[in-house]
């Protein structure tokens, strides 16, 4: 094939990646836990685990501490909400680049012993301060990267966080273990510290606000200003005394006690553009449970978050697009079958930018953009032969007006994501984010506090009509946080799935999707695979030695490609259900962490408990 040799270079510089991400792991795991032997074994390399009964367990995270702290509580006989919380605390100590209890995030949980519906879809993205403006950013719009950054830092850029309210809703449904033993894997890492990677070296060092900001600057560089250097041991007292807080007293601490206002003060008297959230913001704050967005993909279902998040029916529609198209009929990352779904992630991004933001708020035609036969009608604006160009919204099918214009919304890598299988077969999908990396770079209580409300759009209307994802009070701001639960025929889950990113989660867990669905790779090998992104603009392929081959037919489509580093955090796990000959039911659990970053999947076997309710605090 034309892209064959491209192809064969990537693989060769991902596998060494890998082994260099997985070597650090290994080493950062076992000076940090003490010397303790790990509990369970850690699949890496081309090593794939057993095929394991069903109390067995599977943990895909972004940091080897995370994975750790998730297996610990799973082997305690925690649920996968259970392990979600444990790890999510640890993720906002040893990668506060990308979340923390000062941001939000959106969680997939399926549970197989429910009598209703199995699949919840749980909301914890921040919400606008009461005081907030449409206009509020408008002196920012159109000044590229310089004055995005200008509106991220400090104060005025910081919205309600969510994720302590995610997970305490999620936790009072589906929570086994008490809220307080949760707690204690992050507690004791703060306490003792933890390594810092490569990969947190490199974003401090390149950081040009951080060091504007007084806490974030005594706590991560040194008297000269240095980032502090790889294996250092960052201690965090700070954090630790506020999931000490947290634990004795729940999330009320958080939103209505000592830590909220804390988090006012540090918001309100920021060095740089204080803002204007108050303790009536916070007070105010609920976490959402909404129903999932499934969208129909040969014989899945693939099920993702609804608004305010794009990713359920953007990915549902980019899917939908392509399936009349039998992408298995041709090799894995042939240019023919990358040009169909790039021009199908053209269409979906021209309609998720017009129409999706807080359904709350404006009127967002979930139904509509995922209808099997508009669909099809704008499948049949694809071109095999060549790129359409800029893609125009289309006018899904809904009984409501629509918005009618686009707005202006820049977004930025970063964020985090892992899944978790628990030995009752529930599972967690969980994106979660404080938006840019630090975020605001606002510190307060040792952890950072978001800039969400950068993803409202910094124009809030054109010739007088307003956009749907313009700033406005208590609004949520549109997400692109897809994470993501398949579903076979039987309606079970069969694959969890997500990835950091901005708005390139969307490509990167469509993408990954095709790669396994399709073309029957594992869950390893498809997101390792080489990314390529459209989102209604220029093409773009992840950065290799050898792309010239692929860039050449694209382009001789007519795309406007460019290269560029594409960072994904991809984490998936798969589920199979096999059936012995005798015997109950066999789930073989598989998954894979991204090369790409710092991540971790284990399998491990947890204690059977008896009485699987929650117990109480």
């Amino acid at each position: 094939m034309a892209d064959a040799s491209w192809r064969n270079s990537v693989a060769i510089t991902v596998k060494i990646t890998l082994m260099l991400v997985l070597t650090w792991g290994a080493v950062a795991f076992n000076v940090q836990a003490g010397g303790m032997e790990e509990a369970h074994p850690v699949v890496s390399g081309t090593e794939r685990p057993k095929r394991v009964p069903g109390t067995d367990y599977a943990i895909a995270g972004a940091h080897p501490l995370a994975a750790a702290a998730g297996d610990e509580i799973l082997a305690a006989g925690g649920s996968a909400v259970d392990a979600a919380i444990a790890m999510q605390l640890v993720l906002g100590l040893v990668e506060p680049q990308s979340s923390g209890i000062g941001g939000g995030g959106f969680m997939l949980h399926f549970d197989p012993a429910a009598k209703g519906e199995k699949l919840s879809a749980f909301d914890g993205r921040e919400t606008a301060p009461s005081s907030s403006r449409p206009d509020q950013f408008a002196r920012y719009a159109g000044k590229g990267r310089d004055g995005f950054y200008d509106a991220v830092l400090g104060g005025h850029s910081v919205g309600t966080p969510g994720v302590v309210a995610l997970l305490a809703k999620a936790h009072a449904r589906y929570g086994v273990l008490p809220w307080a033993r949760l707690f204690d894997p992050a507690i004791k890492l703060a306490e003792a510290g933890f390594l810092v990677t490569p990969r947190l070296h490199y974003l401090l060092d390149r950081d040009p606000l951080l060091r504007k900001m007084p806490k974030a600057r005594a706590y991560f560089y040194d008297m000269d200003g240095g980032a502090h250097p790889v294996g250092y041991r960052l201690k965090n007292p700070e954090y630790a005394a506020s999931l000490q807080m947290l634990a004795r007293e729940g999330a009320a601490a958080f939103y209505t006690g000592a830590l909220a206002q804390d988090i006012v003060t540090a918001v309100q008297q920021a060095v740089s553009n204080p803002g204007h959230l108050s303790l009536e913001d916070m007070g105010a704050y609920e976490a959402k449970v909404r129903a999932p967005v499934c969208g129909a993909y040969r014989i899945w279902h693939i099920c993702g978050m609804p608004a305010p998040s794009s990713g359920g029916t953007t990915v549902a529609a980019i899917l939908g697009m392509v399936e009349r198209f039998e992408l298995a009929t041709y090799p894995p990352n042939d240019p023919e079958a990358i040009h169909l779904i790039l021009e199908a992630s053209r269409l979906a991004f021209a309609d998720r930018n017009r129409y999706v933001a807080d359904g709350d708020f404006v009127t967002v035609p979930t139904n509509g953009l995922i209808d099997k036969s508009y669909l099809a009608e704008r499948s049949a604006l694809i071109d095999a032969g060549k790129a359409m160009g800029k893609a125009v919204a289309g006018e899904p099918p809904t009984d409501h007006p629509l918005a009618r214009v686009n707005g202006y919304t820049p977004e930025l890598p970063s964020t985090t994501h892992f899944v978790i299988v628990d030995g009752a077969g529930r599972v967690v999908s969980m994106t979660s984010s404080v938006e840019n990396a630090f975020g605001s770079r606002v510190m307060v209580g040792g952890f950072f506090l978001n800039n969400q409300l950068t993803d409202f759009s910094f124009v809030p209307e054109r010739e007088g009509v307003a956009v749907a994802n313009a700033l406005a009070p208590g609004k949520r701001p549109r997400s692109s946080m897809s994470p993501t639960i398949v579903l076979d025929r039987e309606k079970r889950p069969v694959l969890a799935i997500g990835s950091p990113g901005g708005s390139n989660i969307i490509g990167y867990v469509a993408q990954s999707l095709i790669n396994i669905l399709d073309w029957e790779m594992d869950v390893r090998t498809a997101i390792s695979q080489p990314h390529f992104l459209n989102k209604n603009g220029q093409t773009y392929l992840e950065r290799a030695d050898q792309v010239t081959e692929l860039q050449a037919a694209l382009a001789a489509k007519g795309h406007v490609v460019q290269q560029r580093t594409l960072n994904s955090g991809l984490h998936g796990v798969k589920i199979e259900y096999l059936q012995p000959a005798s015997g109950p039911m066999i789930r073989h659990l598989t998954g894979g962490a991204d090369p790409r970053r710092e991540g971790q999947f284990k399998v491990g076997r947890h204690v059977v408990i008896k009485d699987p309710l929650r117990k109480e605090q």
